[in-house]
């Protein structure tokens, strides 16, 4: 006991593990001879310094203090923390000597690279596909047979497929390595008794960081010094409101609790808005909370999962293998039974099986999703791999994050409702521009006049009844005045009292900035979110810091803080008809308030009223002197202000009184604390000027995105770190919640989702589509239930919280340039533009490629079925074999290859975003494809049998001559029936034959190759062709149109069934 307590507990951390009624014995043990004897035995490998326990009987000097495990030590005490952390010193920091002993136990403070593209292992997952293989294996057997032709075909095809495959995943892997380079941040440290500049990298557990407003946090930190310190930590929560720090320790039952109750700690990757910190380094590199999500991105990245379209075709391709063993078989037993030799029975079945197999499908499928990439590239969408195209085309849900994708991740201000009852709506509030968009106003009359505004009590009540002071006349109003117009930001001094205290109070009473770069001409905020957003709303009104520099002076600043919930700046007036002295006591001085509208309201005793709100003349500076007339707070006025907040906080803003007040100096200023004993500058007998509403806005387009969504069939919802109000009314904003829809308003927090077991989440019935507070444990775990629930689930994000959710769904979107370098990792597309809008267009894309690949499927599987029951009947009918192995690969190069491509890159039906998704559990055919393919098959070898059969038997051709005949007859009528392949079910009437021109390119270049392998010498030598003559060709025009009336009857009657190809 005594080596434990003296050997990994240090210095009094003991007693955390120790009963306090069982302490003192434990102090009477450590303080006893024997644990002198037993310190004195103790050796360590390396040297340590000394560790010394105090008791109230002894004092224990030991020689060994371990040194501290990577951990947040949010329960401990900054006294305790630095005990343990014995070598480093708040204000010294650590010695330079120890540092690199530290970095060599701990490691470098470095996230673990991104994988990077391995070219000879995505070779070799070219080389792996099952349909590749079979190709393989057939050109094998074709050797062993001595057909080195029909084996060099095959290879070539295996070569081409291979090469744009590998060629596509290649260019995808390195635009996405391009987007995550990140350049290493430098840090602030204390060493050695100097604070100095080193790279994050360097930084190791024990260093003492130094926290400015706006810097990065490099690493894990325990704080041990803040001052107003607030960091924005929405990469690992997802809450772009910056969280308050303290040093304070937190008690809890468990060693793990939710990163926004760390109040005591800083996480890298994030940043200071504001105030300044010292903390003392506790985790680094794969050890950070950043780290840890990196490391676990990256284990699952090796553990590739196929993609639906991918277990689809690879069950298709179990299908043809199985149905080439059958049909080579069912061919030998029916050639034996016709006592046929042997090995010429095994030639055609090997034939028959080259013909179940269509070489062109994995080659054709591969290049319409490359194509597929491309056209996306071009809509702002990088594509990781070629299957996440189909995917994303059979997404049933969509789950957002809110902050950043779905709004604009930055605060602006929505509304401003001042004391005299009018309102004030902000467009493009989070541009800091002053010069873009409007400030509109919503005079107080019209509002009186609205019936649907809510209000608790009529008008403001005694003695402001219908917004008029008791010696108000009553005037008939001025209609052309009641229209909502908007502000002339260039005339300030037109403002009312009202407008004019209440900005002056969003602008002053605040710490922000924004500065103009004057060679990119671009502005940067620098602070919290919060007061940018009040900054940007004072300068668009033209009154920012310029308009207050020559007439205020800041003089002292009450910080907010989480009891008071108020933050108070005092101002001494420099106007230039006053003293310029802020000392002289004739001077006034300003106290400017905001906070929560509840405690402001408390901390009032009066509201602003003016008795004439008539513009001043153009010509007259407005200043902070001008009157202003306040009457006492009534509860009727009280009532309406908690109507107005209220009403703000329904729309998801978060509302801050304002209040000012006016005071005459009674002393000079001397010091702080003069300052705050100034009775008449403390935060109560406020007068109250207004609400102002802050929302992190909707971004552009999403809201039509969502409706495009929802038309389609897909459901979209909103997973959020933010509270469930805010939560809700941006989802109604979008389209997302929907009051009094079924399905689509249920909103479900965080909490609650942890007390459900996973099947009484699976059953929840309507599945919520609004999910609040939630950690990124609740992300994956309703992600996994909506797979389960047979969705196909697509996850877009841009924090670190993101990236588990997104790597466990179907397809996973990320933010490039928001997101963070770990969800782009975990992501199969990377959104250049940040834009939910580009979702919409990838899904139209994944859509889109997918029924091209279905139809070019239809078309391979319908021509490669015609020749397998033209081989079939014709071995059951004894007749001579209709086609080589040769006339075989040839025909199915020049009529599957060229018109399949045509088709993967053929044009987008009108209807495609009006279907609903395809159900995730169905095949790549349903049974109306099958039924497609096998009547369009069995028609073309019906045709095909009977000119080969007319021709033999009725005008006597050889047998090579109508093996030609039958070549040509069911290559053109494939060629032709791809112009019918361009709609499943569509006529050929209504969608054209010149709609797609690489589809007429194709038909050209391959009929050529047609009239070239029959009337070329030597190439016809090669493919064992004859010329056909004009007779022949007379025959094939026959069935040509014989088969095109079949096809359109057939479709016809798939239409008015109601089939679902």
């Amino acid at each position: 006991m005594i080596h434990l307590l003296t050997t990994l507990c240090q210095c009094s951390d003991w007693k955390d593990l120790v009963k306090e009624a069982e302490q003192p014995a434990m102090e009477r043990l450590l303080g006893s001879p024997l644990a002198q004897e037993v310190a004195a035995q103790q050796h360590s490998k390396m040297p340590r310094p000394p560790n010394t326990y105090k008791s109230s009987l002894d004092t224990v000097t030991v020689a060994t203090a371990l040194i501290p495990p990577q951990s947040l030590y949010f329960d401990r005490s900054v006294e305790k923390l630095l005990a343990m952390f014995s070598h480093s010193d708040p204000q010294n920091g650590l010695a330079s000597a120890s540092v690199a002993s530290l970095r060599d136990h701990h490691g470098p403070n470095r996230l673990p690279d991104p994988p990077r593209p391995n070219a000879l292992y995505m070779l070799w997952l070219q080389l792996t596909d099952l349909m590749v293989i079979i190709l393989i294996i057939a050109a094998i057997i074709q050797c062993a047979e001595k057909e080195f032709n029909s084996a060099a075909v095959l290879l070539v095809v295996i070569v081409l497929n291979t090469i744009i495959g590998f060629s596509q995943e290649w260019k995808a892997s390195k635009t996405l390595n391009a987007l995550m380079n990140l350049s290493v941040p430098m840090a602030q440290v204390i060493r050695d008794g100097e604070q100095q500049m080193i790279g994050s990298e360097d930084l190791v557990p024990g260093d003492v960081v130094v926290l400015e407003e706006g810097e990065a946090v490099p690493a894990d930190l325990r704080l041990i010094e803040v001052s107003q310190l607030e960091l924005i930590e929405s990469i690992l929560t997802g809450e772009s409101v910056p969280s308050s720090k303290s040093t304070d320790a937190v008690k809890a039952k468990s060693r793990r609790i939710p990163l926004g109750d760390c109040i005591g700690n800083a996480f890298m990757a994030t940043t200071v808005a504001r105030g300044r910190g010292k903390g003392i380094v506790v985790r680094t590199g794969v050890q950070t909370e950043i780290g840890k999500i990196s490391t676990a991105i990256q284990k699952g990245s090796k553990r590739k999962t196929k993609t639906p379209i991918q277990r689809k075709l690879a069950r298709l391709g179990l299908y043809l293998v199985a149905l080439a063993v059958v049909l080579c078989a069912l061919v030998v037993v029916i050639g034996i039974a016709w006592k046929k030799d042997v090995k010429t029975m095994v030639n055609i079945g090997l034939s028959l099986a080259v013909s179940v197999i269509p070489e062109g499908l994995v080659a054709v499928t591969t290049v319409t999703m490359a194509l597929g990439v491309r056209r996306m590239a071009t809509k702002h969408c990088i594509v990781r791999t070629l299957p996440a195209v189909e995917s994303l085309g059979s997404v049933t849900v969509i789950c957002s994050d809110k902050t950043g994708t779905l709004t604009q991740g930055k605060m602006g201000t929505s509304e401003l409702w001042t004391a005299d009852n009018a309102l004030y709506r902000f467009t493009k509030s989070t541009s800091m521009d002053p010069s873009q968009g409007q400030i509109l106003i919503e005079p107080a009359e019209l509002r009186r006049r609205m019936i649907h505004v809510r209000r608790t009590a009529p008008s403001y009540g005694s003695p402001m009844a219908d917004n008029r002071l008791p010696n108000e006349s009553q005037t008939v109003p001025d209609y052309s005045a009641l229209r909502t117009h908007p502000l002339d930001p260039t005339n300030p001094s037109a403002y009312t009292s009202h407008l004019f205290y209440a900005l002056m109070v969003a602008g002053l009473c605040n710490n922000s900035s924004i500065v103009l770069d004057e060679e990119t001409g671009e502005y940067t905020p620098i602070g919290d979110p919060t007061e940018i957003a009040l900054t940007v709303a004072a300068q668009k009104a033209g009154l920012g810091p310029a308009y207050w520099s020559q007439q205020v002076t800041k003089v002292f600043e009450r910080a907010f803080d989480s009891e008071r919930k108020l933050m108070s700046s005092i101002y001494a007036s420099t106007d230039s008809n006053k003293s310029k002295n802020i000392n002289d006591t004739s001077n006034e001085v300003y106290v400017l308030c905001k906070g929560a509208p509840e405690e402001l309201v408390d901390r009032c005793s009066m509201f602003m009223a003016s008795a004439d709100d008539k513009p001043a003349s153009s010509t007259t500076t407005r200043s902070p002197q001008t009157a202003y007339q306040a009457v006492p707070i009534t509860e009727e006025f009280a009532a309406l202000v908690a109507d107005e907040s209220s009403r703000m906080a329904s729309q998801g803003l978060r509302v801050l009184g304002l209040g000012v007040k006016t005071a005459k100096l009674t002393q000079g200023w001397k010091d702080t604390a003069s300052i705050e004993s100034e009775p008449s500058l403390s935060e109560d007998e406020l007068v109250f000027v207004g609400l102002i509403g802050l929302l992190d806005p909707p971004k552009q387009g999403v809201k039509e995105a969502v409706q495009v969504c929802q038309e389609a069939g897909i459901r979209v919802m909103m997973i959020t770190g933010d509270h469930v109000q805010t939560a809700t009314s941006i989802a109604a904003k979008l389209g997302i919640y929907q009051q009094g829809v079924p399905g689509m308003c249920r909103a479900i927090l965080g909490r609650e989702l942890d007390l459900l077991s996973e099947d009484a989440l699976l059953e929840l019935d309507p599945f919520p589509n609004v999910f609040a507070r939630v950690s990124p444990d609740n992300k994956l775990t309703i992600v996994n239930a909506l797979q389960q629930r047979g969705e196909l689930v697509a996850m877009t994000g841009d924090g670190v919280n993101d990236a588990p959710a997104i790597k466990a769904a179907d397809v996973g979107v990320a933010m490039g340039i928001a997101g963070t370098e770990i969800t782009k990792q975990a992501a199969d597309l990377v959104l250049l533009n940040d834009n939910f809008a580009t979702i919409v267009a990838a899904v139209e894309e994944g859509r889109h490629v997918f029924d091209n690949i279905l139809k070019f499927i239809l078309y391979l599987l319908s021509c490669n079925g015609a020749e397998i029951f033209l081989m079939l009947i014709c071995a059951i009918a004894n007749l001579e074999t209709p086609l080589t192995v040769m006339m075989i690969l040839w025909a199915n190069i020049i009529a599957d290859v060229p018109p399949a491509m045509a088709l993967g890159v053929e044009p987008k039906e009108r209807d495609l975003m009006k279907r609903s998704p395809r159900n995730p559990k169905m095949g790549v055919l349903t049974k109306v494809s099958w039924t497609i393919i096998f009547f369009q098959s069995l028609m073309m070898a019906a045709l095909t049998i009977g000119t080969y059969v007319l021709s033999l038997r009725v005008y006597n051709y050889t047998i090579e001559d109508a093996r030609s005949l039958a070549f040509a007859t069911i290559t053109t009528i494939q060629l032709l029936h791809s112009f019918m392949s361009r709609s499943s079910l569509q006529s050929i009437f209504k969608t054209g034959v010149l709609g797609n021109r690489w589809m007429v390119g194709a038909f050209f270049i391959s009929a050529g190759f047609l009239l070239l392998g029959i009337y070329a010498p030597g190439i016809s030598t090669w493919l064992e062709l004859t010329p056909v003559s004009g007779k022949s060709w007379i025959m094939i025009v026959v069935c040509v149109a014989i088969f095109i009336t079949f096809v359109e009857c057939e479709k016809w009657i798939v239409r008015k069934l109601g089939g679902i190809v």
